[in-house]
């Protein structure tokens, strides 16, 4: 279900005053558009293993959980929080953007079915637009950045080489942000948080911010889209 344009700003209102952002709405406005971008040059084989995480943040985990839902080889997504201590690592602390916490997903996948490069591709072009700087959308603050948290050195080699190969070649008019850090730890969010968008779907920060996500990944990664969600709990 989508909103036509005029009626965003009347739904933001609504939203600020009803207090269902989750962050700041300074201007009302729709998912950014997905932007078509080339394959890792570097990136691992598939080959048969034990399922794998990556975890990385941009924005709202609501939305970037439900795009990684709809992906095939992925066998698990969980909403949560990295980059700070497990103390702070509440939905309350992290919303008020002083815990170093980013707002992030866990992503467990099947290394023979999906790779960690392709992985890094749906999360630049679809999840999120990774020349913003401490926002996402309609949400403000450094718990919305942009950041990938590499559990090993092969994905800290995969990262920075893919984001010096797309900013090399210019795929985005802006250079791109993404901070790319050593994975600490990984702090599951409070349990309404998750399946947020698989649960409420027809919510209009979802409806406005998340659902175009979804359709996005569809329409540029067909062969990776899967219609039938995973969902946080195996």
């Amino acid at each position: 279900m989508f909103l036509p344009s005029r009626w965003m700003g009347a739904v933001a209102i609504v939203l600020v005053l009803a207090g269902l952002c989750p962050g700041v709405l300074p201007a009302a406005r729709a998912a950014e558009e997905a932007v078509v971008i080339p394959a890792p040059l570097l990136d691992n084989p598939k080959v048969p293993g034990p399922l794998q995480t990556a975890v990385i943040a941009g924005g709202c985990f609501w939305g970037v959980q439900g795009v990684y839902q709809h992906v095939r080889g992925v066998r698990q997504v969980l909403s949560g929080y990295s980059g700070g201590t497990k103390a702070t690592a509440e939905y309350g602390a992290v919303s008020r953007g002083r815990t170093a916490h980013a707002e992030s997903v866990e992503i467990r996948f099947d290394p023979k079915e999906l790779s960690y490069g392709e992985i890094l591709q749906i999360y630049f072009s679809v999840a999120h637009d990774p020349t913003q700087l401490n926002r996402q959308g309609p949400d403000t603050g450094t718990q919305y950045r942009s950041n990938i948290f590499h559990a090993d050195d092969s994905q800290k080699r995969i990262a920075e080489a893919y984001i010096a190969q797309l900013d090399s070649t210019k795929v985005f008019r802006r250079a791109i942000v993404t901070r790319v850090e050593r994975l600490t730890a990984f702090y599951p969010a409070e349990a309404y948080h998750q399946d947020f968008l698989i649960k409420n779907p027809h919510h209009p920060y979802i409806v406005i911010n998340d659902l175009p996500k979804i359709g996005n990944l569809k329409r540029v990664f067909p062969a990776r889209y899967r219609e039938q969600p995973v969902t946080a709990q195996r």
